[in-house]
């Protein structure tokens, strides 16, 4: 941290630590007060849902009743009518648990909290409860009100006591991302650094967007954030998707043109030098973007059969550049206007979306599907472990199991995150027994119970707050407040303890067994299955034959990136280099142009680019890692041929826009376009 950053930011875990102890302090204290049966459910929660930033900790808090209730009303229903056939109830239970994890795994937003508190709540309750299935209501009544007033003491402290709102800490991701792009920008219009270098820009890049995109999704649930703030950081969102490919498609048309004929074109490279000093300057240096628009357009030259295969690809550089300086304006204006809290109404925006700029997720349901029956089955193993050995405290097993299968399973390697917990529950078995059998004994007093709770609380909190130690820090103070036990009386006894803590123990050691069984994939195997999803969506985008989104479908294969950039060392080497340069984004997207250019074509043209996108779906669809057949770039060339004599200008300009586009992507090495024998194309 720097010197001269304010105090609260210095020093902002710590802040983070003081306050959740405290609002896990006044749970403890008003469910005691209450004469709640479990009132160390009130600390625990605190803990598992207090966030660095208030509108995280809101969200987390607001869905986590939500799944508490609707676990509570489905343990109130499945207990008492199944409780006199325990192997059906255990069934049950296990399959409620598969489900919601299930559905929680394919929401991936800050909503799929619901589905998975849903889901294990109806293991916490409705295990301890079998014993005791006349009380199923009013124990599910009770465990309602401890959770909620958990959240609400953590939601409170969070967002009254020196709140840290999401709506900052996104806009400064933003403005730096934006400058990261504008630097990249310039690199490549300029030909400047090594392919490896512009590289790790774009990766860099990718990350960024879908880190701040999860971070994006607290902003409604931020009491603290300003509704203009909330649309101006939506539009900028739609432009950051769509600024990475265009950056990438001026790299790849450079790289086609190549050095020898950018030397013949002077003008061409006076306007590459001018936009890169344009896009980095000073906002009141810079010169107004219709003056690099009129630049632009001047370079424009008209495409007839006649056009060379150098004027086609120069023709859609132009075409990239413009969307780069709309882009570029746009991102520039809206991070002013955010700073600056103001409408974004009143801005006049360069760049516009067909549709709007819905995010879109990747959702592999293969995946949670194995992640839901490995769930269900390692809570099946564990009650009948528990019913086989008639074990009093057997209870605690199942219940864990569904809590770490739950916790983890979006995870590549869910078993060695249940590991790491259980190995940290461990600690934290140790940790209690040393408070519950040395210390507390000895407490009479409430203040002197805080103080000593308070050094190994706030070391939890600060391990929170930390990004690289928040499972740790998460495992150990929700197992911690939890195994402890705080009562208003004291009544721990070592053999119920320890039988509790080893079936607590066996509960995440068979969990973790079976993960590693039903979800042995690893890495290498998730990665490989989001490139043959990007192929598929290539090929969905050219089945359909409407206008399409372009901000719709790149919100999508960027999260798609992004989620394979994190396992980019277990692709191949050609699929390594299609991530890294973002070919399959820019083909999709070019899919989706052309499609809209359909509208102004003659018939005969469109038929040609229809079979060609009938072909391309079917390859896309076979595509297994070993290139595009050659009767693909065939096609593609015979479309080329046909668009380049149609009659509507306009129409006919974007169709060879997308044309370039997907025969650059799929076929990056392929000789420059000829046209075939017979035609009057010159090349």
């Amino acid at each position: 941290m720097r010197a001269n950053e304010p105090f609260l930011v210095r020093h902002a875990d710590l802040i983070f630590a003081l306050k959740t102890f405290a609002a896990s302090i006044l749970a403890l204290v008003i469910a005691l007060a209450m004469d709640l049966p479990r009132p160390y459910w009130a600390m625990a929660t605190v803990y598992i849902t207090s966030q660095p930033l208030a509108g995280a900790t809101s969200s987390k808090a607001f869905f986590r009743v939500m799944g508490t209730l609707v676990g509570a009303v489905t343990t109130v229903a499945l207990v008492p009518n199944l409780i006199d056939a325990p192997e059906l109830l255990c069934l049950a239970i296990a399959l409620w648990v598969g489900l919601c994890l299930y559905l929680s795994l394919l929401d991936g937003t800050p909503r799929s909290y619901v589905f998975m508190l849903a889901g294990y709540t109806v293991a916490l309750i409705g295990f301890p409860s079998v014993s005791e299935p006349g009380a199923i209501f009013e124990t599910a009544v009770a465990r309602l009100e401890e959770i909620s007033l958990g959240i609400i003491c953590a939601s409170l402290v969070s967002t009254i006591v020196l709140p840290r709102s999401v709506a900052p800490a996104v806009a400064n991701r933003i403005e730096n991302w934006v400058a990261d792009a504008q630097r990249l920008s310039q690199v490549v219009l300029l030909r400047h650094g090594t392919n490896e270098t512009r590289r790790g820009k774009r990766i860099k890049l990718a990350t960024d967007i879908v880190e701040i995109d999860t971070l994006s999704t607290h902003l409604a649930y931020d009491r603290l954030t300003d509704r203009n703030a909330v649309v101006g950081l939506g539009e900028i969102r739609l432009r950051m998707l769509m600024l990475l490919p265009v950056i990438a498609s001026l790299e790849d048309r450079l790289a086609a043109l190549g050095e020898e004929a950018l030397w013949r074109q002077s003008e061409l490279r006076r306007l590459l030098e001018d936009l890169a000093e344009w896009i980095t300057s000073d906002a009141n240096a810079r010169q107004p973007a219709e003056r690099i628009r009129a630049m632009i357009a001047r370079q424009q030259a008209v495409l007839d059969d006649s056009a060379s295969w150098e004027r086609i690809i120069v023709t859609s550089l132009l075409s990239r550049l413009r969307d780069l300086v709309d882009l570029s304006r746009d991102c520039r204006a809206l991070t002013d206007v955010i700073a600056e809290n103001r409408n974004v109404s009143t801005l006049d925006l360069d760049f516009q979306s067909e549709a709007g700029a819905a995010p879109v997720r990747h959702r592999d349901r293969g995946l949670a599907l194995w992640s839901a029956a490995g769930a269900a089955a390692a809570i099946l193993i564990c009650c009948a472990f528990w019913i086989g050995t008639g074990w009093p405290d057997g209870a605690s097993a199942p219940m864990m199991a569904a809590v770490a299968c739950s916790f983890f399973a979006a995870q590549d390697e869910p078993a060695r995150f249940i590991r790491s917990f259980g190995l940290w529950s461990l600690v934290a078995i140790v940790v209690v027994a040393i408070y519950l059998f040395a210390l507390v004994p000895a407490i009479s007093h409430l203040e002197v119970l805080v103080a000593a709770l308070a050094p190994t609380f706030l070391f939890y909190g600060l391990l929170i707050a930390r990004p690289a130690t928040t499972g740790t820090g998460m495992a150990l103070a929700a197992n911690t407040a939890t195994l402890l036990a705080l009562q208003s009386t004291y009544s721990a006894d070592f053999a119920s303890y320890a039988n509790s803590a080893v079936a607590f123990f066996v509960g995440v050691a068979i969990a973790e067994l079976v993960t590693r069984i039903a979800r042995g994939v690893g890495a290498e195997w998730i990665a490989n299955r989001l490139v043959l999803s990007n192929w598929k969506t290539l090929a969905v985008a050219a089945e359909r034959r409407g206008r399409g989104d372009r901000a719709v479908f790149a919100g999508l294969m960027l999260h798609r990136l992004g989620l394979l950039v994190q396992r980019i060392a277990f692709l191949s080497e050609s699929d390594r280099r299609d991530t890294d340069s973002l070919v399959q984004l820019r083909i999709g997207i070019n899919i989706i142009d052309l499609r809209r250019a359909r509208y102004g074509l003659a018939a005969s043209t469109i038929a040609v680019i229809d079979d060609m996108l009938d072909e391309l779906a079917i390859a896309c669809r076979k595509y297994a890692g070993d290139g595009m057949p050659a009767e693909l770039l065939a096609s593609v060339d015979r479309a080329l041929a046909r668009a380049v004599k149609d009659p509507n200008e306009k129409a006919r300009e974007d169709a060879l826009v997308g044309l370039v586009g997907i025969r650059r992507g799929l076929f990056p090495d392929a000789p420059a376009y000829r046209p075939r024998a017979g035609e009057s194309v010159a090349a």
